[in-house]
């Protein structure tokens, strides 16, 4: 047998104990895979919002935040804006919360998007693109309607609509005359209609939630923001979409963080199992090590054998929990449409790096000790051993 084929069967002769230490190392890794997988998968969520197009700031009523729903600020200030330096364009929108049972939105479906219900945003037509729609499936409502809506592709796919069919809001039945999708899995979730259809329905009239604000080309986003609340102090607030995606990104750092404490946890805890399976392993093979040595094996070649040995199983735990992980995201992705529509997964090539260091470094560190053991077992003790 080659000194490869030896690494390569070792490790499963007691296949028992062998199967437990790779399903212990396979846990760490597949968390650490599929927490990289979802906070990555976010993070490039949140790098969406600052599509070229899109209002770089948000202006709301001072105390409030840019989630705010309901009407709290007067419309009259989104032309009053105008008048600032630096702002090239703006559109007030209100946000609401649908509560109706009725028709499709059933109560299973509602409770998919939050004890709230789903998210309804009122908008000018022809202001679509400060909110970050681009681009329509079908065609746009129109500022007239009073029965027209567009819906978000993650919404649209998790209540199973489509451009055409009825959807009952407010005790009302709207027709869907297109579906978009930004990138934005918030802004994806919702369903758009006309600000006056809104305002109407939840008796906000001249009322809006908050106030997207387009800089012009030349002029510093944080500058215009500062002039805003400067103009009318105590009264507005603002947020650029940069400060909005850093704070998200901040709190994915946490979960970051958290992962790299599981990679430190698990190359401890695989690290003791690796080094119990293979100090086992060394001690039923004494006679087998006695034996090498006797017909000329060196102590480095000793060495190499059996932490090869705990590498391979490492290395084998890594592609178990790397799998399982891929495969149980996707799993419940594609059982939660609701989860799906607001995460897409990230395959970035440093997510599988980071575990198949990990791994790695699990099998040297575990392997050390028990490896260092064999290579200074003496022959002749070896031999004798019973």
């Amino acid at each position: 047998m080659s000194f490869l084929s030896l690494v390569v069967k070792n490790p499963f002769r007691n296949k028992t104990r062998s199967s437990l230490a790779i399903v212990g190392i396979a846990i760490g890794i597949m968390v650490i895979v599929a927490l990289g997988m979802v906070t990555g998968g976010l993070k490039n969520s949140t790098q969406s919002t600052l599509k070229a197009g899109a209002a770089e700031i948000t202006v709301v009523q001072a105390g409030s935040n840019s989630f705010g729903q309901g009407g709290t600020l007067n419309d009259t200030f989104v032309s009053d804006l105008l008048n600032i330096s630096g702002v090239k364009d703006t559109t007030g929108i209100l946000r609401a919360s649908n509560t109706s049972t009725s028709g499709q939105l059933s109560n299973s479906s509602s409770e998919s998007f939050g004890p709230g219900g789903i998210s309804v945003t009122g908008i000018d037509t022809v202001k679509l693109s400060l909110i970050g729609v681009d681009s329509v499936n079908g065609t746009v409502f129109s500022n007239d309607s009073t029965d027209q809506v567009i819906l978000g592709k993650t919404i649209a796919e998790s209540l199973n609509q489509t451009v055409g069919d009825t959807i009952n809001l407010y005790g009302k039945d709207f027709k869907i005359t297109g579906t978009y999708e930004t990138g934005n899995f918030i802004t994806d979730a919702g369903i758009m209609m006309p600000l006056s259809t809104l305002q109407n329905l939840t008796s906000n009239e001249g009322k809006v939630s908050n106030i997207l604000v387009k800089v012009t080309d030349n002029a510093n986003v944080t500058t215009v923001s500062k002039s805003i609340e400067d103009a009318y102090p105590n009264e507005l607030t603002t947020t650029t979409a940069e400060a909005s995606a850093s704070r998200i990104n901040q709190g994915l750092s946490f979960i970051d963080t958290a992962s790299w404490a599981i990679s430190l946890l698990a190359i401890f805890i695989g690290a003791v199992g690796v080094i119990n399976t293979m100090i086992m392993s060394v001690y039923e093979r004494t006679r087998e090590i006695g034996v090498l040595k006797a017909v000329g094996w060196t102590e480095r070649r000793i060495l190499g054998m059996i932490l090869g040995e705990s590498v391979v199983l490492t290395l084998i735990a890594f592609v178990v929990g790397t799998v399982i992980a891929v495969v149980g995201v996707e799993l419940i992705l594609t059982v939660s449409p609701s989860v799906g529509g607001i995460i897409n997964p990230s395959f970035a090539p440093d997510i599988f790096l980071r575990a198949f260091v990990v791994a790695f470094l699990v099998g040297v560190i575990g392997g050390l000790y028990p490896a260092y053991r064999a290579s200074r077992l003496s022959p002749t003790e070896a031999l004798r051993y019973e």
